[in-house]
């Protein structure tokens, strides 16, 4: 089990490296024509983390309102960097508890999003799912606008 924290933990850093240097006049800040923010991402991937946590993996202590899922697309209101920092950390401690809890990685679960999976495969989604917007924040933070 510790090794599939310390894999998901290790892939999450490249998501959770970049917050320390972020500002929060870079919340607002765009790449080209993207539809997203900078706060955007960052939202949305603690989000996601949390309904993972949550639905997939079934930590039910966890409380999540998925603003940026309901919305649909950026609306430009999440631009309180305090409050970000503290759901992206919020999510982290979820969805390790959670990953810490499973014991039949092989058992399947399903979801509307993603259809059947294995607990594993859904780890990995999870995984890259925060690794892919990663790379979009660390492009908005360089060159946006």
């Amino acid at each position: 089990m510790r090794q599939l924290v310390e894999l998901w933990k290790e892939g999450r850093t490249r998501f959770t490296n970049q917050l320390a240097n972020i500002k929060p006049e870079d919340l607002p800040k765009k790449l080209g024509g993207s539809p997203n923010s900078a706060g955007f991402l960052i939202r949305h991937v603690a989000e996601v983390e949390l309904l993972f946590a949550k639905n997939v993996f079934g930590n039910l202590e966890v409380k999540v309102d998925a603003q940026t899922l309901k919305a649909g697309r950026d609306t430009g209101e999440w631009t309180d960097l305090d409050s970000l920092i503290a759901l992206v950390q919020e999510a982290g401690i979820q969805l390790q508890k959670a990953i810490e809890n499973q014991s039949d990685w092989e058992s399947i679960i399903e979801t509307k999003e993603f259809g059947k999976k294995t607990k594993a495969e859904a780890l990995g989604r999870i995984t890259t799912h925060t690794a892919y917007h990663a790379g979009q924040l660390a492009l908005v933070l360089k060159y946006g606008v």
